[in-house]
């Protein structure tokens, strides 16, 4: 990904301005967060990186007590607070509606801190891509909108999902002419070179080729990056659910040939229910997958900055989609891998009664987020 550091290091081989070109690329400046000093605390990368985490510092919220919390998705695909969490001792959560009484908040006027959470219970995924258009919706600053991004670790994990993205984008700037240039990083050496001619004439390429000026290219290569992050964000979530999928599944065979569970049939339909459902879900987000794909190969047959736009966008319109349909079901799938991390773990009747108790509760809602998708749109 080509972040801050990258774009910095590309104005200062053109000497531009710094308060030009660095926009952040979630249009933070309409959304200054009020005058509420969040508590000296920061992300852990794993809930910055998480699909269903959201740290409420980051929030302009005026409960001091509540900085220091999280809202998470639970396994029933709730919007809760939790208060802590530890292995021994496990998840302290607390419902949305009970903050006011634990808090002595007014019944007869809703507290704004209370209001906000409301709206933010009801999104259904906390990742960072979902969360920069949920709360632009929702008219709801952020105290840090560094936040938002994947940790540095998390976007070195997706450097081999990123190469199908920035491989078209290096050969059709820099051709094969220059063995040396491989990846982002390569072009990051470029501009750093001591050759300023050099890293300007590449520039200057790059600027033609998309028909943009110059001190442009810097934050075309920062929405560049950060949009196909987003995609192979989502792809590395799919495919780390997909084992724990396989699995659930295959003991739905192993239920219905049960000769103590077979006859519930309550229990059969609810398991035809959760596979159909999943399966569904899978097959329409592998689609837009390959919808993506086609759309950002067919970008480079005549790449302009207006061109992109319209991939960036169809992109966007689909972040809330995917990463509420990836969040629950990633969810539902921790819960029933760290219960059942193998296929011998957990008898027939202690999975039957989780799938009931625990997989059931919420399916619909990973429909219904499916079905309120946009149609996919068609590029020029």
């Amino acid at each position: 990904m080509l972040g801050a550091s990258v774009a910095l290091e590309l104005m200062r081989c053109e000497g531009m301005r710094a308060d030009i070109v660095m926009q952040d690329p979630v249009e933070a400046p309409d959304l200054e967060a009020p005058d509420v000093k969040a508590p000296d605390v920061k992300a852990e990368d794993s809930d910055r990186d998480s699909l269903h985490i959201l740290p409420l510092f980051i929030l302009p919220l005026e409960t001091t007590a509540l900085k220091r919390a999280r809202l998470i998705k639970n396994v029933r695909l709730k919007g809760v607070i939790e208060l802590f969490e530890d292995e021994q001792a496990g998840s302290g959560q607390i419902g949305i509606e009970n903050l006011a009484l634990e808090f002595g908040w007014p019944e007869d006027q809703p507290h704004p801190d209370l209001i906000m959470l409301r709206k933010l219970g009801l999104a259904s995924s906390y990742d960072v891509y979902s969360l920069r258009l949920t709360l632009r919706e929702l008219e709801i600053p952020v105290n840090n909108y560094d936040e938002l991004r994947l940790s540095e670790e998390k976007a070195g994990e997706l450097s081999e999902y990123m190469t199908a993205f920035t491989r078209p984008l290096i050969m059709q700037i820099f051709g094969d002419d220059d063995v040396s240039i491989q990846d982002f990083e390569d072009v990051i050496a470029l501009f750093r070179d001591p050759d300023i001619a050099k890293a300007r004439q590449k520039l200057q390429t790059m600027a033609d080729k998309l028909g943009v000026k110059l001190q442009d290219v810097p934050k075309f290569l920062e929405d560049y990056g950060d949009i196909f992050l987003s995609l192979s964000y989502y792809r590395q979530c799919l495919d780390a659910i997909e084992p724990a999928i396989s699995g659930m599944i295959a003991s739905f065979d192993d239920l219905r040939t049960n000769w103590q569970l077979k006859n519930d049939h309550s229990l059969m339909q609810t398991c035809d229910m959760i596979e159909s459902t999943v399966n569904g879900m899978l097959a329409a987000i592998t689609g837009r997958f390959e919808n993506f794909d086609r759309s950002t190969g067919n970008m480079w047959d005549n790449i302009t900055a207006e061109r992109f736009r319209q991939v960036e966008k169809l992109i966007k319109d689909y972040h809330t989609t995917i990463g509420g349909v990836l969040c629950a079901l990633s969810v539902k799938m921790d819960a029933w891998a760290r219960l059942f991390p193998e296929k011998d773990v957990g008898g027939p009747v202690k999975r039957a009664e989780f799938i009931m108790s625990d997989i059931k509760p919420g399916i619909d809602t990973i429909q219904n987020i499916e079905d309120s998708a946009p149609m996919l749109a068609a590029l020029n």
